[in-house]
């Protein structure tokens, strides 16, 4: 699939603020037979002081900007153009559960795509009892990695609520549990730290997922959405996999890679610190539209 993409993160300051810092990660990546980044543009306003490119650890462009004069609103919007190809899941090659230690015993590198990365804790995903023992159904199954992820990925879509009014940015996972309600980051925080729980190394994925208006409405513009899903390591032989507990489904032609980390404090859009008090309102606009 061909996509155009157009993205607008706007912010509004109660009080204008100065001496903005921020990190921006907001476009595709080009990925070996999966993705390619055609072409892409990112903007902002007002006219940054300085605006430097970098790549993180994680292999993702970044661009780290310095507004040092009052604003009281930010935009960053960003163009591109990608295409998507249509990578069917291939057969379960995966090991068992019981067999997976010794297969990330065996992995020596800690390169960016190294399991090791994404067994333990991270920032935003401590370890959490309460999803440990929803996890531990599995534990004891004769089952590979690959058949206990697709059961984890189903039952929190089953057991979970798409609800935006339910979270923030900033809930954690544990909360999410409790209330069963929230949205991508959630789902995807809470599977994380399930799989993680088993031993089985999961990470955090981010980008666009496109959507498709039900029978009869039109498409309505900048109703597109940034999105998250999950990528699972099953074994050396298979790698990684990605799942979306969202939809329940293998991330496919409709989702958009943007950057891969160990939870949302690696992947986040915008992060960064500036001179301000009071409040601020944000906005977004996501249009992701296929070509051919």
């Amino acid at each position: 699939m061909l996509y155009d993409l157009s993205l607008h993160m706007g912010y509004i300051y109660d009080t204008p603020a100065s001496g903005a810092r921020h990190i921006v990660r907001v476009l595709p990546l080009s990925l070996p037979n999966r993705q390619r980044l055609i072409a892409g543009s990112l903007t902002v306003s007002p006219t940054p002081d300085d605006q430097s490119a970098f790549v993180d650890f994680f292999q993702h462009p970044a661009t780290a900007l310095l507004v040092r004069s009052h604003h009281d609103k930010l935009d960053i919007r960003m163009q591109a153009r990608v295409q998507v190809e249509n990578t069917p899941m291939g057969a379960d090659f995966s090991p068992l559960l019981e067999m997976l230690p010794d297969e990330i015993a065996s992995h020596w590198s800690i390169d960016p795509l190294s399991p090791h990365h994404f067994i333990g804790t991270s920032p935003r995903l401590p370890e959490t009892p309460e999803i440990s023992a929803y996890a531990r159904q599995w534990a004891a199954t004769k089952l590979t990695v690959m058949q206990i992820a697709y059961g984890v990925c189903s039952k929190i879509h089953k057991d979970f609520d798409y609800d935006p009014e339910a979270t923030t940015v900033d809930t954690t996972p544990k909360e999410a549990f409790r209330l069963k309600r929230g949205v991508c980051q959630d789902f995807v925080h809470v599977m994380i730290i399930a799989l993680r729980s088993l031993g089985i190394p999961a990470g955090y994925v981010s980008g666009f997922l496109r959507t498709i208006p039900p029978p009869g409405k039109e498409r309505l513009e900048g109703a597109d959405a940034m999105h998250a899903w999950v990528r699972i390591w099953c074994g050396e032989t298979m790698g990684w996999v990605e799942l979306d507990p969202t939809n329940d489904i293998p991330a496919g032609t409709d989702h958009i890679v943007v950057a891969y980390g160990r939870d949302y404090s690696d992947v986040a859009p915008v992060i960064g610190v500036l001179k301000s008090y009071g409040s601020q309102k944000t906005v977004q606009a996501v249009d992701v539209i296929p070509l051919k």
